[in-house]
């Protein structure tokens, strides 16, 4: 049976490969920081990276499709693609804030001294905050006036106009910033005093 016949199946080999890789290391093992930091960026990888299809692939998909008289046009996507895309993206944040909230705990820095910048934290806080803005985006902004355009929830071609604006401008807002976002985790993570 090959395991890269199903997602969970590659989910799986993927986490048994990793720990293989870790203990062949000669580690003395993974320990509950490693996992949460671990868990941190696999699931901030999952949700950049459909932030990032989202903006680089979905919606400009989308307007061709709109444009393309003789094409199938958009509905493919919007009925089938973006519902299992938007799932994903928006539990994935979540996961990711809780994930690295934890972690801020664990290392000791805490989420209040992150979010105050206090002396030591100030890159990560930043980092913090920016994630913080970015996942209020997905749930207030993007998720409520996604379910509108995809007809989720009943609303008015108006209504239906205003949420395309409002749902775009927060996920493109989210793309700005996840750059300095990540550039305030990794630096904090590689030891920069910045």
């Amino acid at each position: 049976m090959n395991p890269l016949n199903s997602i969970l199946g590659t989910i799986i080999s993927g986490f048994v490969l990793s720990i293989i890789i870790v203990l062949g290391l000669g580690t003395t093992g993974l320990n509950g920081w490693e996992l949460l930091v671990w868990a941190h960026v696999l699931v901030g990888i999952v949700w950049i990276g459909l932030l990032y299809y989202f903006n680089f692939v979905q919606v400009p998909a989308v307007g061709q499709a709109l444009g393309d008289e003789g094409g199938p046009g958009p509905a493919a996507i919007n009925k089938y693609v973006a519902p299992r895309a938007l799932l994903w993206f928006r539990w994935s944040a979540l996961l990711t804030w809780l994930t690295g909230a934890a972690t801020l705990e664990i290392m000791g820095i805490g989420i209040g001294k992150a979010f105050m910048l206090a002396e030591g934290a100030a890159v990560i806080g930043i980092g913090a905050w920016l994630g913080t803005i970015m996942l209020f985006n997905v749930w207030v902004l993007i998720w409520p006036n996604q379910k509108k355009i995809l007809g989720i929830v009943d609303a008015t071609a108006d209504q239906i106009a205003g949420a395309k604006k409002v749902a775009l401008m927060a996920s493109r807002t989210n793309t700005l910033l996840s750059i300095p976002m990540l550039m305030c985790m990794t630096a904090h993570g590689h030891g920069l005093p910045f």
